[in-house]
């Protein structure tokens, strides 16, 4: 809490003494940055929420963080101005050519976003996606004998297999296909210090999955007419649609596996844990799962994410420079070059715009999430993603007696910016 009392302090000083007091905030600039980094990890939403009544867009030492939601809406939607900051991470992970979540709004971004959508289809969600997460989640749930860690053998699990079913890639082992993912995730999207060792990790799995994908494509080819997504994208190849050769497929399979994996297992668990901190909302929920009431069980696991999200926000960086809010009083001139983090979790807790945002409801409007993101880099697997946390979490909250495990084995905990623990117990 000294940390949220000192940046109540200094906001305050900034409000009503104006510029003089800004420089004496800038002066400590980055104790304040390295302080607000570890503590916004894991409880950032005090932080904005000061943030979003004294300085909605706070802009000190080249970085500006946006905490209103129409603020943030603007910074997500103007990817003309505002450009994803991973392309040439992602090139690395290929090993040389981008993929389409790297890229701006152009010709290449709309043709691969078009073929992908192409062979994941919206309407396997219902058809093939649900039932199989569905089961696969039953059957983990059922062999764990009462007691279970979500983290680990539910929320990494699940979608590993579904991955591997879905994509037609089965992988050496579910255990590995998880890990190259989290450790290429957590290195595009997450380690803005460019730690060497997170970089290293990455381009380790990274060479491994571009082999296991180079060696699955070669032997699909002789086989290609499995309904999956690689199948898909083999019969496009050979009609000689553009932009479907055997690297792009598997560049394209690579960046989807990647966010597919690790994100889900992540709002899995974090949602879980949120509940699990609510008696009365969890009962709640467990009524919905055992009545079968999808709709409204999705709500409880998306409103529990509002509070945990899996991220605090997106980065962004300024291609011009452009004012934020501009015509407002707090309008905030963004230099070309500056990073922008456009606060999602904070647009969430907007109470201009959010009724009662600290409280738990699940009759919000489906505007106010924006676990997906917004504007043209919005999550491209939003679709399987808004069926599949609810499904991976809906076999378990079924379960009598869910509760957490006794001592450090039942409490949440990380391994750098994924969840890496948390274990419950239920009748078997």
């Amino acid at each position: 809490m000294e940390l949220i009392e000192n940046l109540k302090t200094a906001l305050q000083r900034m409000e009503s003494e104006g510029d003089a007091a800004l420089a004496m905030a800038e002066a400590g600039t980055q104790t304040f940055l390295d302080q607000l980094k570890q503590h916004t990890i894991q409880y950032p939403e005090p932080v904005f929420a000061v943030l979003r009544r004294l300085k909605p867009v706070l802009f000190i030492k080249n970085t500006a963080i946006v905490t209103r939601f129409e603020d943030v809406q603007e910074v997500l939607s103007r990817d003309d101005v505002f450009a994803v900051t991973y392309s040439e991470k992602m090139e690395v992970v290929t090993g040389g050519n981008d993929f389409f979540l790297g890229m701006q709004n152009s010709p290449d971004y709309e043709r691969d976003t078009a073929h992908m959508r192409t062979v994941m289809r919206r309407e396997d969600v219902a058809g093939q996606i649900v039932p199989f997460v569905a089961k696969t989640a039953e059957e983990v749930i059922q062999a764990s004998g009462g007691r279970l860690d979500v983290a680990r053998q539910l929320g990494k699990i699940v979608p590993a297999k579904w991955v591997a079913a879905y994509f037609g890639c089965p992988p050496p082992s579910n255990e590995e296909l998880a890990q190259w993912s989290s450790a290429i995730f957590r290195y595009l999207f997450t380690d803005l210090t460019n730690d060497p060792a997170v970089g290293a990790a990455a381009r380790d799995a990274a060479a491994k999955a571009r082999a296991w994908l180079d060696q699955t494509i070669a032997l699909r080819k002789a086989n290609p007419d499995d309904d999956d997504v690689l199948g898909r994208c083999l019969r496009l190849q050979s009609a000689g649609v553009p932009g479907m050769d055997d690297l792009a497929i598997r560049n394209n399979l690579i960046g989807l596996l990647t966010g597919a994996i690790p994100t889900t297992a992540k709002c899995c668990t974090q949602a879980l844990d949120e509940l699990l901190k609510r008696p009365a909302e969890l009962a709640q929920a467990q009524a919905a799962a055992r009545a079968g009431d999808d709709r409204l069980f999705a709500r409880y696991v998306f409103e529990a994410l509002r509070f945990n999200p899996n991220n605090p926000g997106l980065f962004r960086v300024a291609a011009e420079d452009h004012t934020i809010a501009k015509g407002s009083l707090h309008a905030t001139a963004i230099p070309k070059g500056a990073l922008v983090l456009a606060a999602t979790q904070s647009a969430m807790f907007d109470e201009r715009i959010v009724d009662s945002p600290n409280d738990f409801r699940v009759d919000r409007p489906d505007y106010i999430y924006m676990h997906w993101g917004y504007g043209l880099h919005t999550c491209f697997g939003q679709y399987v993603n808004q069926v599949q946390i609810p499904g991976i979490l809906k076999p378990l909250l079924k379960r009598q007696g869910l509760r957490r495990a006794a001592g450090l084995a039942g409490q949440l905990m990380y391994d750098g910016p994924f969840p890496s623990n948390l274990g419950v117990e239920f009748e078997a």
